[in-house]
């Protein structure tokens, strides 16, 4: 039986990298698809786009209400947004501070609440948000980005606790370094690209990047109506870094 068909999806960020692969994964598995993002230019067929900038309430509040109008409601909200940040935490002034928070905590927060009169209304109602390995693992230069996905694990377990008696799921995914367009323009940044990605592939325990794709078949699972018990979860996509202690690869 697939769970997936009509079931009314809006994915936050959905227009390129993890949020593409989970837009063209919904709309495989026969659900309805609104990608809010910053641009809607290029969307597969059958996807409702909607400029939406998440750091802003209004246009959160107009996209979702225009999601909720085009689909007949919202079943399933995947926050995905986000930006990245390189850098010590003595590296960025205020204001990179309060905007990296803004996006990718505050703008979950954000959607999430501007959702939730449909989200009440629904059956299968379920969240998830796109946290990272930098939440639960000290990475260098990349102190912000860390603060902020510690955060979006945080507030995920908060927000299950708060909403489980009204039946709404909140689960997050916790990536390793995934081949995302962000990676790449970290990459093509570095001295040497090549040797960045060999250090980057040889930090994950199966030796290459995480897929957008694999990340994107995780946030699916936890949001499948058949998971109906799983809330307040954090799945790592990560080949193993939260758990394995392997030998250096000979």
């Amino acid at each position: 039986m697939n769970t997936f068909a009509d079931l009314r999806t809006v994915v936050t960020g959905g227009a390129s990298g993890i949020g593409a692969a989970v837009t063209s994964q919904l709309l495989a598995r026969g659900a309805r698809v609104a990608v809010l993002d910053l641009t809607v230019d290029a969307l597969p067929d059958g996807a409702v786009g909607l400029r939406c900038d998440v750091a802003d309430r209004s246009s959160v509040r107009s996209a979702v209400e225009a999601a909720a109008e085009a689909m007949g409601g919202i079943d399933v909200v995947v926050n995905n947004a986000g930006v990245g940040a390189v850098g010590t935490m003595a590296d960025h002034e205020d204001d990179e501070w309060f905007r990296v928070l803004d996006v990718n905590v505050i703008g979950i927060a954000r959607v999430s609440a501007a959702a939730l009169p449909h989200l009440r209304r629904s059956r299968t109602p379920a969240i998830v948000n796109t946290s990272s390995i930098a939440a639960t693992h000290g990475l260098p230069d990349r102190a912000l980005y860390s603060a902020s996905k510690g955060a979006v694990a945080a507030l995920t377990r908060a927000m299950a606790a708060d909403h489980l008696r009204e039946g709404i799921r909140v689960n997050c995914v916790s990536p390793g370094t995934a081949d995302t367009p962000w990676v790449g323009r970290l990459l093509q940044a570095a001295a040497d690209p090549a040797a960045e990605r060999k250090a980057l592939e040889a930090r994950q325990p199966h030796g290459r990047l995480v897929s957008a794709k694999e990340v994107a078949a995780s946030i699916l699972f936890l949001a499948d109506p058949a998971n109906g018990s799983t809330t307040g979860t954090t799945l790592p996509v990560d080949s193993g870094m939260h758990d394995l202690l392997l030998r250096p690869a000979t």
